[in-house]
């Protein structure tokens, strides 16, 4: 057997720049329009990730908001599940090379982590001239430029049965490290004639179309459920390239068990179809990371700065009448920049004086909790609005997790689980802090969770309910 080589990507000079200062622009860019996109704030701690493979002139500023966060963690390890395009046995296999060269330089291997896999079943070495795929060769340039002292480790993932899949990310579950990122190579729905999928027509709502199945493909992937997501292209037909990739991802964070419970974050969304103005042909790129809990947390600095910041929005409302958040110099802090779903809630006297939410917010934290602020005080119909002479108001923020399908009740956690219920039309909303409150059962907790959505006490029981919880993080 001849030993490993450094392998020379072909894709350079088609799939990006090959020189290195146009690349070195190009990706200075994608990094400008990723935080213009996104935002400066950046959640720590990211255990994987699922990233576009296009061409990075399409799906680069999506890519970006992924290896934004990898900069910020800066792991030694980057393992990158990618596929072949063409097809391939099934299996995972490892490329038989020692590292890549691109126009950037060399992106050595981590050899000794490679190995310690290729001994494990299905993990497999294979020749690099039969592998060889831009699903994992795109990402070297991002890679290269977020973290250039990072080692890789490739592999190429094909199908995979239960049995298979399970062993696979048993495997990388046992390595992974704080000092090791998973990554997933995948572009989701590929739209169009020429894909041989048009599930409707290219009108004026193609668009819209469009993301609605991908977000039930990333929806379903909040599960962290292997099962499920495959279950669900399965259903949708949605033509989702990498889905062996995501599926180990899935199957991998599912057992990663320490530093706390794994929520997934859309960090960003886009089409190719935007950027062209062709819905004719368009491929929707996703940029989605896995994180535990405690990464959407507030530092005590900004939780308190919000905390203030509500007071005094309506300590000015009681005193004015005007409905105006006051400048706060503490807007200018990363974290108060984070779009987070959050909610409001005013008490009197120990009794409930209001509490309203917003699950999609549009406006980072700093505009957002002013905005509640008063809708809490003032629109909140279970109650009269907070008048000018009522005092001894106590302000309750609630920063949550993003959702989390819920496919079992026994996975429920009552107390620290709040949760969304949608059946038939109708849907309900309660915070973990309702159950510790009022010293709920978890069944307790998910009958009255069908009241609220009025649908019944026992609608948490019916198959077609569907749940999803959250975390919350509450600042008082």
């Amino acid at each position: 057997m001849a030993p490993p080589v450094m392998h020379r990507t072909p894709f350079s000079g088609s799939w990006y720049p090959a020189e290195a200062n146009e690349l070195q622009r190009l990706l200075g860019r994608l990094w400008e329009e990723s935080e213009q996109r996104t935002g400066r704030f950046l959640l720590p701690e990211g255990r994987a990730f699922v990233v576009p493979h296009a061409g990075l002139v399409y799906s680069g500023r999506v890519a970006a908001s992924v290896y934004r966060h990898i900069q910020r963690q800066k792991p030694r390890r980057v393992v990158l599940a990618g596929f072949a395009h063409r097809g391939a046995p099934p299996g995972i296999f490892l490329p038989e090379i020692e590292g890549y060269k691109t126009p950037l330089g060399s992106a050595p291997l981590d050899l000794d982590f490679a190995n310690q896999l290729g001994r494990q079943r299905p993990f497999e070495k294979g020749p690099e001239s039969v592998l060889c795929d831009h699903s994992i060769e795109i990402q070297l340039p991002l890679l290269q430029w977020a973290l250039p002292e990072a080692a890789v480790v490739p592999m190429y993932v094909g199908r995979l049965d239960e049995e298979s899949r399970e062993a696979a990310a048993e495997a990388l579950a046992s390595t992974m490290t704080p000092d090791t990122v998973l990554i997933a190579s995948s572009d989701l729905t590929h739209y169009g004639r020429e894909f041989g999928f048009q599930p409707f027509p290219a009108d004026w709502t193609v668009a819209e179309r469009l993301r609605e199945l991908d977000f039930k493909v990333v929806d379903a992937a909040s599960s962290l459920s292997a099962e499920h997501f495959l279950q669900t292209l399965r259903e949708t037909s949605a033509t989702v390239c990498g889905y062996n990739p995501v599926a180990l991802l899935l199957a991998a964070v599912g057992k990663m068990g320490a530093g706390g419970e794994v929520f997934q974050e859309v960090l960003d969304y886009q089409t190719s179809g935007e950027i062209t103005g062709d819905y004719r042909h368009s491929v929707s790129y996703g940029a989605l990371g896995y994180f535990p809990h405690p990464s959407f947390e507030l530092s005590p600095e900004d939780g308190a700065a919000l905390l203030k910041l509500a007071r005094q929005t309506l300590d000015r409302f009681q005193r004015t009448g005007r409905r105006e958040a006051p400048e706060a110099e503490q807007r200018k802090s990363p974290g108060l920049e984070r779009r987070a779903p959050l909610f409001v809630t005013l008490h009197r006297e120990g009794q409930l004086r209001g509490c309203l939410g917003n699950m999609a917010p549009d406006d980072p934290l700093a505009a957002a909790v002013p905005e509640l602020t008063l809708a809490a005080a003032l629109e909140d119909t279970r109650f009269q609005p907070v008048s000018s002479e009522e005092s001894g108001i106590e302000i309750e923020i609630s920063i949550l997790t993003p959702l989390k399908r819920l496919l079992r009740l026994s996975d429920f956690r009552v107390g620290e689980h709040g949760a969304l219920l949608r059946l038939g039309g109708r849907q309900g909303l309660l915070l973990p802090q309702v159950a510790t409150e009022r010293g709920w059962s978890a069944e307790k907790f998910l009958r009255a969770l069908g009241v609220k959505a009025g649908a019944g006490e026992r609608a948490f029981e019916d198959p077609a309910a569907e749940i999803r919880v959250f975390r919350a993080q509450v600042i008082r």
